[in-house]
């Protein structure tokens, strides 16, 4: 599959800047299962390209002149394949550094009963990974708005309400409490016959098979296996890690922020 995406994030304030940085992850990542044909990436300022410690490529955006609004439009056409079974090469990095737990994925009372329910300690195959994709699914239902960026694993959950990016910190935190591999994939999804568009967030987990030992690509929202439909843009212990876009500025007043995310398969 050809997906042609176009992501626009425009900021607008009530009084000038000073100063904006922004650290962008809005170029996808060069793996087997997704070969960029084409891409551009659109913002004022200064950008400077790198690559962090997670393997993304990566872009460090500074504007030092006075504005009142930002916009930032990365766009292009990502070739796509289904990964078997939703298995994802590895990387040159250990899995083990995605046991830790961070702010937002840390275990409470709540998170320890829900992963007892569906994982062993240590290991996991893929079918408990799934168990807990829909345990989660049915405990957190999606709201859009019900929760925030800085909303924790364990919020959500008492909360019961939450977006894809809680639906993959929770999942998260319940693999680091059982010492499993788990960790946040960034990126966009083709929303099919929705009609929604929109950045997606979803997991990549450790599993331990009888003819497999490596990552599963999992959206926990939708509780199924990653295919052809995902593009995947960053990787990383949790959101604020991984996130589109994700800075600070100097200045400016009240802020307002807009997204318009277009995907359209090709």
């Amino acid at each position: 599959m050809q997906l042609s995406i176009r992501h626009e994030t425009r900021y607008t304030y009530t009084l000038p800047l000073a100063y904006t940085i922004q650290q962008l992850h809005l170029t996808p990542r060069a793996e087997p299962q997704q070969h960029v044909l084409s891409w551009n990436l659109a913002a004022p300022g200064h950008m400077h390209r790198y690559t962090d410690a997670y393997g993304n490529l990566s872009h460090m955006m500074t504007m030092d002149a006075p504005h009142q609004a930002l916009s930032i439009v990365a766009s292009g056409v990502v070739e796509t394949t289904a990964p078997d079974r939703g298995r994802i090469v590895a990387d040159a990095l250990s899995p083990l550094i995605f046991t830790v737990p961070t702010r937002l994925t840390a275990a409470t009372p709540g998170i320890l009963e829900l992963a007892a329910s569906c994982l062993p300690d240590g290991k996991a195959m893929t079918r408990d990974l799934m168990c807990l994709a829909e345990h989660i699914f049915g405990a957190v239902r999606y709201q859009s708005g019900a929760t925030a960026v800085s909303t924790t694993a364990s919020d959500a959950l008492a909360l019961g309400q939450g977006v894809c990016q809680d639906h993959a910190h929770l999942f998260l935190a319940c693999c680091h409490a059982h010492g499993i591999p788990a960790r946040y994939v960034s990126g966009y999804i083709d929303p099919g016959n929705t009609g929604h568009a929109a950045s997606h967030a979803w997991v990549d987990a450790w599993a331990d098979d009888k003819d497999h030992s490596g990552w599963v690509s999992i959206d926990v929202t939708h509780a199924r296996l990653m295919t052809d439909a995902y593009c995947r843009l960053a990787t990383g212990r949790d959101y604020d890690s991984a996130a589109p876009v994700r800075g600070m500025r100097r200045g400016g007043g009240t802020e307002s922020l807009s997204v318009d995310v277009q995907i359209v398969p090709q």
